[in-house]
């Protein structure tokens, strides 16, 4: 027999990418992590790392091992859901993350309409960037979580984690109140190739977004500022320090002097939003509830 705890151990290393990452995340010491995989090794009659450099690798038959473990684990939660009952009224603790603008514009109301319509669900809300909502989901301590897709997300074929299209998200052009073009209602994005720039840090998806819009329409945006949160951004462009592309998801300040302006032209600049539960868990009637939820707001959200 497997001990699975073992095999918790070795989905820890495929996940966080090394034995002291996931010794960390479970709260082991890396020698016991090691010294739990090399005794799953010895049971299997298979080695299931490899040295590569100061570091390790898992071997081919630890990727092997790997589809069934997370196969197990996707049955769990299905056994766990169908012996609670497939029909249960959602109860008990429910959590849930997000970045900031979707825990503002979508998380919280979620949270107060689902504390009315299930007084014996316990959701609670914690704001996090995408990567850190998928540890945090892959370990067990949040149910759901919405991710805005990146090329570092997990695709469709990632047997650890359930994930669903929750919206698409344009993006407008933000212009200073008193700029050359804030009396336009849209504008063709190659129309701002001259201007001054207010950009997302490099390396965030936001700044990559930015990056590529700008591309397809043949410039480089330029500009002197960056800044991490939308607000900041929008601080920026309202003492007209540059324009800015921002999600029409962004809830900015009705007090900044800025003005939102649709771009024409297709494809529009857009990020898509997903929720993300681990395999198995989505037909749980409290993370069911919370989906529906979302997926009922979301209309309001983006009028």
């Amino acid at each position: 027999m497997i001990d699975l705890r073992r095999l918790r151990i070795l989905r820890a290393v495929a996940h966080h990418g090394t034995v002291t990452a996931a010794a960390e995340a479970l709260h082991f010491t890396p020698s016991a992590a090691s010294q739990q995989i090399r005794q799953l090794s010895r049971e299997l009659e298979v080695p299931l790392l490899e040295p590569l450099g100061r570091g390790v690798r898992l071997t081919p038959a630890a990727r092997s091992l790997l589809e069934h473990a997370d196969a197990i684990q996707a049955r769990w939660e299905r056994a766990e859901i169908e012996m609670r009952g497939l029909e249960a009224e959602p109860a008990g603790p429910l959590r849930v993350a997000g970045f900031p603008v979707v825990l503002t514009r979508l998380l919280a109301p979620m949270a107060a309409a689902l504390r009315t319509a299930y007084p014996r669900l316990d959701v609670r809300i914690l704001e996090s960037e995408p990567g850190d909502s998928l540890d945090l989901l892959f370990r067990g301590d949040i149910d759901l979580s919405i991710v805005e897709s990146a090329p570092s997300t997990p695709g469709l074929d990632d047997t650890r984690f359930d994930q669903a299209f929750l919206f698409e998200d344009p993006f407008d052009l933000l212009v200073a109140r008193g700029h050359r073009l804030a009396e336009r209602t849209s504008v063709p994005l190659a129309e701002t190739a001259r201007e001054s720039w207010v950009l997302p840090q490099p390396g965030t998806t936001c700044h990559a977004h930015a990056m590529t819009a700008c591309g397809a329409v043949g410039f480089t945006p330029q500009g002197r500022h960056q800044a991490l949160e939308w607000s900041s951004v929008a601080a920026l462009v309202a003492h007209d320090l540059g324009v800015a592309l921002i999600p029409r998801s962004a809830d900015l300040s009705l007090d900044l002097p800025v003005t939102r302006l649709r771009l024409e032209g297709s494809p529009t600049p857009a990020r898509s939003l997903l929720t993300f539960t681990r395999a198995g868990a989505r037909e749980r009637p409290s993370v069911a509830a919370a989906v529906t939820e979302l997926e009922r707001l979301v209309p309001h959200m983006m009028a």
